[in-house]
């Protein structure tokens, strides 16, 4: 069983346990928290769409705690300038843990 929810502008794949890191928010490490915008849901008696969402439907996670992505490296050159410049950036996350897909 899998659903694919929406959540901050991005739509994610969940299966009961399993990882996903999510856009930071405020939320305590062992929180839980609900997504009702649920776009598609696999069942035994078959796949459910929404139009725009699937009724009754929720994702329930477990909030595990903050994390960051992988570095990304910004560099800067202009040829013949003696001019460059180079910058890191790493994204932080909220990792969860699909506790159990309801609908």
């Amino acid at each position: 069983m899998y659903a694919i929810f929406k959540d901050g502008g991005h739509q994610y794949s969940a299966q009961v346990g399993q990882r996903i890191n999510l856009e930071l928010r405020e939320a305590a490490a062992g929180d839980e928290l609900e997504f009702t915008e649920v776009l598609l849901i696999s069942r035994e008696s078959g796949v459910a769409v929404g139009q725009p969402n699937v009724e009754g439907a929720k994702v329930v996670v477990k909030v595990l705690g903050e994390v960051k992505g992988d570095k990304v490296v910004i560099r800067w050159f202009r040829r013949r300038k003696n001019s460059r410049r180079k910058n890191g950036h790493r994204q932080r996350y909220t990792q969860v843990e699909v506790v159990k897909i309801e609908g």
